[in-house]
């Protein structure tokens, strides 16, 4: 079984949106693809609000979805990362 890990981009948005800080996810998002060297100006920014799996803790989970401002299609690995749940 996986271990769970809170520090996850997923985790840390999911957390923000229960909060109420939802505002600062697209800096937050932006700031994760900068470390993975992408350029973030580069990509149009979507959060949907699913619900959690089954025996989770959380009611719900942020999921984002990436699209590239020239139309090419966004790398999967770099969606995987980013949706990682643990």
């Amino acid at each position: 079984m996986a271990r769970f890990n809170p520090y996850t981009i997923q985790m840390q948005l999911t957390r923000m949106f229960q909060e109420g800080q939802s505002f600062f996810a697209v800096t937050k998002v932006q700031d994760w693809l900068r470390e993975h060297h992408e350029d973030p100006q580069a990509y149009k920014i979507i959060f949907h609000k699913k619900p959690a799996p089954p025996g989770s803790e959380a009611v719900f989970l942020i999921e984002v979805e990436l699209h590239r401002q020239d139309g090419q299609p966004v790398d999967a690995w770099l969606l995987r990362q980013l949706n990682q749940a643990g």
